[in-house]
């Protein structure tokens, strides 16, 4: 009997050892499992970390060649825009060459036609022809007038180089008209506030 209690506790710590080994075995098969997977995780990291490094690396080369390509076509377009501009401009200006006057021409034709029925008419009558000069002559005035011509203001003004032109020099004229313009002796005009010729006086000394 104490032989058989005997053998029955060296097999049960037969089985405790084989069960703390098979424990232990277990145990570490575990430890390198979680050690296989976090290096795996490692690695894993490590590969996005470097792909996303090169991307980065690669982000700013695309934003400036976008940037670039943008620039170009804004260029372009500038660069268009501007020749179209030059080109209608010129047009523009070669038209206004050619047919400047045409406005002008057309605005003083009646006052022509007015000048070819005086022509025409064999009336000997010299009040009549007078009269009809005078009408002729304020039409044109007012053709003139229409175009944005008008005259220099002279007699009994102050002399003034920005409109007036002096020819002579006139002495003792009293201190009164010292420095007026006393006489006109060709009209001055302006055209749109701007003098295209001014009036030749005479001015009292």
């Amino acid at each position: 009997m104490k032989k058989d209690k005997k053998i029955d506790k060296e097999k049960d710590f037969k089985e405790e050892d084989l069960a703390q080994e098979e424990t232990t075995q277990t145990t570490e098969d575990q430890t390198e499992t979680s050690n296989s997977q976090e290096d795996s995780d490692e690695t894993e990291a490590e590969k996005e970390g470097e792909s996303m490094e090169g991307e980065q690396q690669q982000d700013p080369l695309e934003e400036a060649q976008q940037q670039i390509a943008v620039l170009k076509d804004q260029l372009l377009r500038t660069v268009a825009e501007f020749e179209n501009y030059k080109k209608r401009t010129i047009r523009e200006k070669t038209e206004l060459i050619l047919n400047g006057g045409q406005k002008t021409i057309t605005a003083i034709l009646p006052v022509l036609d007015d000048f070819e029925r005086a022509v025409a008419d064999k009336s000997e009558d010299a009040s009549a022809i007078k009269e009809g000069m005078e009408m002729i002559f304020k039409k044109f005035i007012k053709s003139l007038e229409g175009m944005g011509v008008k005259k220099v203001e002279a007699l009994d003004q102050d002399f003034n180089t920005d409109f007036h032109e002096a020819v002579a020099m006139v002495p003792g004229m009293g201190d009164d008209k010292k420095g007026k313009v006393i006489d006109c002796l060709q009209t001055g005009y302006m055209m749109n506030d701007k003098v295209i010729r001014h009036a030749k006086v005479a001015v009292a000394q």
